[in-house]
């Protein structure tokens, strides 16, 4: 498995998942399983197999928790000396050369994408047209609702 780029906060985010899933979700849905047990006849009972289909969830999801921990590269956006470069973790502020208004973004890696709070994903066409440029650049991006063009007004790593 290929290394899997998080930022600080981002590692924090998967490591507190994974504590709940272990320590809250894990020991919840063997109680619900123990207490479907108790009612008797498992062929019929829908409590079970629905505890049992939550248990196999939780139990993937730590495995691709730990997964991704395991093959992370954490990179921190504040340690990062890119020369004013857009790089994993820079925050851009870019503006909408069509549309005139202003967007900021931080390129962050697919689990920690969040658009509304102005996270993207490095693999999403809008960082891949941003990695590289300089302040000053413009960054023409390919979208489903066509060609667009950005220029990058400033690059910062917080």
């Amino acid at each position: 498995m290929s290394k899997v780029p998080l930022t600080v906060n981002g590692a924090e985010k998967l490591r507190a998942e994974l504590q709940r899933l272990k320590t809250v979700e894990r020991p919840s849905v063997i109680a619900a399983i123990a207490e479907a047990r108790s009612h008797g006849d498992l062929s019929e009972n829908a409590e079970y197999d629905a505890a049992k289909e939550r248990q196999g969830f939780i139990e993937g999801r730590i495995k691709e928790v730990e997964g991704k921990l395991g093959n992370a590269q954490i990179i921190d956006p504040k340690l990062l000396d890119a020369d004013g470069r857009v790089v994993f973790g820079s925050t851009v502020e870019l503006e909408d050369m069509d549309a005139g208004n202003k967007v900021v973004y931080q390129i962050v890696g697919d689990d920690e994408a969040d658009l509304k709070a102005g996270k993207i994903s490095l693999n999403s066409p809008v960082a891949r047209a941003l990695i590289g440029k300089y302040a000053g650049d413009l960054a023409v991006v390919q979208t489903p609702g066509g060609v667009r063009e950005y220029e990058v007004l400033d690059v910062s790593y917080v």
